[in-house]
C-alpha cells in the first residue's frame, strides 16, 4: 500500500497515471453514504451497493412514510447478512424544510418573466400561476428583491427542472414572485429555499421527534443527521431529546450545515456535534458560487483538526441519469478527498438515480486514486502542530502509533478499543494504511437485564476515513490480560490475512491497553 503512494508536489511520470490500480479488500479509505429509495430499496441492489463500498445507509424522512423506510431497512438487514458487510444507519430529519405541495403530481410549466404566487393555502391546486407551500410565515420573512429557489426533492440543480424566483411583492400571506428562468417542475414534492432568509421553524420538528422516538428507537439508529442546524443549541436540544430514548443516548449527531446561519455559528456547532455534513446543495444557493470552495476547505480543515468526521454532499449529480460523471464532478470528488473529507454522501444519485451501484463504485475508485496522492506527511505535521504540547495521553499514543506505522511501512494498524475513541484518534492523523478497530464489548446492566456494548461503537466508525471495525468476541473481557489480548490479536491478524491486507513478513502496528498503560508495539509476521 505504501509503495504506491505518490505526491502531487513531486514529478509524476505521466505514463504511470494510466497504470491500472491494484484491487484492494477495502475499495477506498474514504467512506460512502448512500441514500436508499425507489431505485436502491431491493435486497439485490442494496447488496450491490454494499459490495461497491457503501458503509452507511441514509434514510431521508423528507420523503415517504416510516412504513416504506422500514421495508427498505429490513432489506438492508437481509443484504448485510448476505454480503457479510457491516453497514450503519443514518436517519435524516426534515427540520425547517420548506416544501411545495403538488398533490396532482402533474408537471408544472413556469415561463421566464411571468409571475407566480406562493401561498400557504395548501388546499389550492399547484399550477403555473400558484404554488401552495407548507409554511404560513414566508410572507413575514421575505421582502422585495429576495431570491427564492425551488427544485425537485433532492434537486440536481439542472436549470430545466428547478427555478429561480425573485420576490416582487407581498400580499397578505401570499408572496408574488417573478420567474427568472423557464423550467418544468415534475413530481409530488419540491423543496423551496429562501436565500439568506431566517425561517422561524424549530430545527427538530414535532414530526421529527415522532419519527425518532418510534422508527429511530425501534431500529437503534447509529447517526442522526440534523437538517438545517443553525446554532449549537440545536445540537444540545437534539442530544437532550435522544438521551431520554434508551439506546439512542449512544446515537451520534451529525450537524447538517445548509445555510448562512449555520456557517456563521460553525465553530460552536462543531464543538457540540459528533460530526458535520456540508450540505452543498442548499449552501450553494445561500453562498456566492465563488465562495463555496473556500467554505468547504475551511470547514473540512476545522473538522480534521477536531478529529470529527466531515461528510461532503452533492458531488456527482449528473450520475442520477448518466453512467459516467462529468470531468468537473470527478475532479470535485478527488478534491473533497484531498481537502480532508471523511465521507461522500450520495443523495438523488442513489435514491432515484438510474445507476446506484455504478455510482458508488465510480466514486469509490476516484476516492482511492485521490488517497494515493494525499500528502500524509504534511498533514501529520500540520495536525501535530495544531494539537500543540503538552498532548493528552491518548493523543500522544495515537500520533505515535501512526508515526511508527509510517516509519516501519506497516501494512495495517490494529487498535483495541471499547469506546472507539482511541481508534478515531489514530484515524485523525490520516495514516496511509487501514486502521483495524477491534471493538471489545463491555457488559452493562440496567438492573433488569445484561447487555453488551460495542455494536454502536463499531458501526459508528463506518463514517470515519481509514477506520474499519471488527467486533471482538464478548467472552474477551474489556479489562485485558495478556492471554485475552493475544487471543483477540490472533483473530484480528487472521481477519487481515483472509482479507488480503496482511501478508507474510508484513509489519503490523498494534495499539492496546495493558492494565492501566497504553502500549504501541510493532510485530513482524512470520510465514
Amino acid at each position: 500500500m505504501q509503495s504506491s503512494h505518490l505526491l502531487l508536489e513531486e514529478p509524476i511520470r505521466m505514463v504511470s497515471i494510466l497504470e491500472p490500480s491494484k484491487a484492494s479488500f477495502f475499495p477506498a479509505m474514504t467512506k460512502i453514504v448512500g441514500t436508499l429509495g425507489p431505485r436502491s430499496g431491493s435486497v439485490e441492489v442494496i447488496s450491490g451497493c454494499l459490495k461497491a463500498g457503501m458503509s452507511v445507509a441514509r434514510f431521508d424522512f423528507s420523503w415517504h412514510d416510516p412504513e416504506y423506510h422500514q421495508e427498505t431497512l429490513e432489506n438492508l438487514k437481509a443484504a448485510v447478512k448476505l454480503t457479510k458487510k457491516l453497514c450503519a444507519v443514518m436517519l435524516d430529519t426534515v427540520g425547517p424544510e420548506l416544501q411545495v405541495v403538488n398533490k396532482s403530481e402533474k408537471g408544472i410549466s413556469l415561463e421566464a418573466d411571468a409571475t407566480v404566487i406562493l401561498t400557504p393555502d395548501e388546499g389550492q391546486e399547484a399550477s403555473s400561476n400558484i404554488l401552495p407551500i407548507n409554511f404560513d410565515g414566508l410572507s413575514k420573512a421575505v421582502k422585495k428583491g429576495d431570491t427564492i429557489f425551488i427544485g425537485q426533492y433532492l434537486f440536481t440543480g439542472s436549470e430545466t427542472t428547478s427555478v429561480w424566483l425573485e420576490v416582487s411583492e407581498v400580499q397578505g400571506n401570499d408572496v408574488v414572485c417573478v420567474i427568472k428562468n423557464t423550467a418544468t417542475l415534475t413530481g409530488a414534492l419540491f423543496t423551496l429555499h429562501a436565500s439568506q432568509i431566517r425561517i422561524e421553524l424549530p430545527t427538530l420538528s414535532d414530526k421529527d421527534k415522532e419519527v425518532i422516538s418510534s422508527w429511530g428507537v425501534q431500529n437503534k439508529i447509529d447517526f442522526l443527521s440534523l437538517s438545517y442546524t443553525r446554532h449549537a443549541e440545536d445540537v444540545r436540544h437534539a442530544r437532550e431529546f435522544l438521551s431520554k430514548l434508551g439506546d439512542l443516548s449512544q446515537t451520534q449527531i451529525l450537524a447538517k450545515i445548509e445555510n448562512i446561519e449555520g456557517l456563521n455559528h460553525f465553530d460552536e456547532i462543531l464543538q457540540e456535534a459528533d460530526g458535520i455534513i456540508l450540505s452543498r446543495g442548499n449552501l450553494g444557493i445561500d453562498l456566492p458560487p465563488e465562495k463555496v470552495f473556500l467554505f468547504q476547505k475551511a470547514a473540512l480543515y476545522k473538522c480534521n483538526m477536531a478529529g470529527k468526521p466531515a461528510v461532503v454532499t452533492r458531488v456527482v449529480d449528473s450520475m442520477t441519469d448518466n453512467l459516467r460523471p462529468t470531468r468537473a464532478e470527478a475532479t470535485d470528488v478527488a478534491n473533497a478527498v484531498l481537502d480532508g473529507s471523511d465521507a461522500i454522501l450520495l443523495g438523488a444519485e442513489t435514491l432515484r438515480g438510474l445507476y446506484p451501484v455504478e455510482t458508488i463504485s465510480t466514486v469509490g475508485r476516484i476516492c482511492a486514486e485521490a488517497e494515493k496522492v494525499f500528502n500524509q506527511d504534511l498533514y501529520f505535521k500540520k495536525t501535530v502542530k495544531y494539537v500543540g504540547e503538552p498532548m493528552t495521553h491518548l493523543e500522544s499514543i495515537a500520533s505515535s502509533a501512526v508515526r511508527a506505522a509510517i516509519k516501519v511501512k506497516a501494512s495495517v494498524i490494529i487498535c483495541f478499543t471499547s469506546s472507539g475513541r482511541a481508534a478515531r484518534l489514530i484515524a485523525k492523523y490520516r495514516p496511509v494504511m487501514p486502521v483495524l478497530s477491534v471493538v471489545i464489548p463491555r457488559l452493562k446492566t440496567n438492573q433488569l437485564k445484561w447487555t453488551f456494548t460495542g455494536a454502536f461503537e463499531a458501526r459508528q466508525s463506518l463514517i470515519v476515513r481509514g477506520l474499519f471495525p471488527m467486533l471482538a468476541d464478548p467472552r474477551h473481557a474489556a479489562e485485558s490480560t495478556s492471554a485475552t489480548n493475544e487471543s483477540v490479536l490472533k483473530v484480528a491478524l487472521d481477519y487481515g490475512k483472509a482479507s488480503g491486507i496482511i501478508k507474510s513478513h508484513d509489519r503490523v502496528v498494534v495499539c492496546q491497553k495493558v492494565g492501566d498503560a497504553s502500549v504501541v508495539k510493532i510485530i513482524e509476521l512470520e510465514d
